[in-house]
């Protein structure tokens, strides 16, 4: 599917060790061991992270790892890799059945199932990773969860459509308000 060089390959490597500690052995040490003493993770659309390996440390053992849902999962839409970056657009799946401070501050759980498009930039120095930078559409969360009404210009779950389908309808605000 994609070609990497073998420097290009270490870095992916060291990202999906990062990814597999959190989400499938959820140990926050070892999600930690991939990383710089100076690093910073910013979940940018809600300020969520932490900077320097000691504060990481505490905000996925105590936050992030804990009130993210077992049914969590992310499926890989395209990679590329620099010398010193890995920038993946991914999709997450869940069902909010724990609160989710780190990705939706003081919202109880809904048992509503999301799907949002994200986007993340993993800085490295050397084979460490300095900063991840994720990005993803808070107005889709909000929606999916039922805090948005659904005549505002923003997509639900209909967000993920165009980029898991070439052929998906398009326009979908634009259709809507010209009725």
């Amino acid at each position: 599917m994609y070609q990497f060089t073998d420097e290009q390959q270490r870095l992916i490597d060291v990202w999906e060790k990062h990814t597999a500690a959190e989400f499938l052995r959820k140990d926050a040490d070892e999600a930690v061991s991939t990383k710089t003493d100076d690093v910073i993770l910013i979940h940018v659309p809600v300020g969520t992270g932490a900077a320097g390996k000691e504060a990481l440390r505490s905000f996925y053992r105590d936050i992030f790892i804990p009130q993210s849902p077992p049914d969590f999962s992310l499926q890989l839409l395209s990679r590329s890799v620099t010398n010193d970056r890995v920038i993946d657009e991914f999709i997450v799946s869940f069902t909010h059945t724990v609160r989710m401070d780190w990705f939706a501050p003081e919202i109880e759980p809904t048992g509503r199932r999301l799907a949002v498009p994200h986007v993340g930039i993993v800085g490295f120095k050397g084979t460490l990773m300095c900063s991840e930078h994720i990005y993803w559409d808070q107005a889709t969360v909000l929606m999916q969860l039922g805090l948005l009404e659904s005549t505002l210009p923003a997509l639900g779950d209909s967000q993920c459509d165009p980029l898991m389908e070439k052929y998906s309808v398009f326009n979908q605000l634009i259709d809507r308000s010209a009725s």
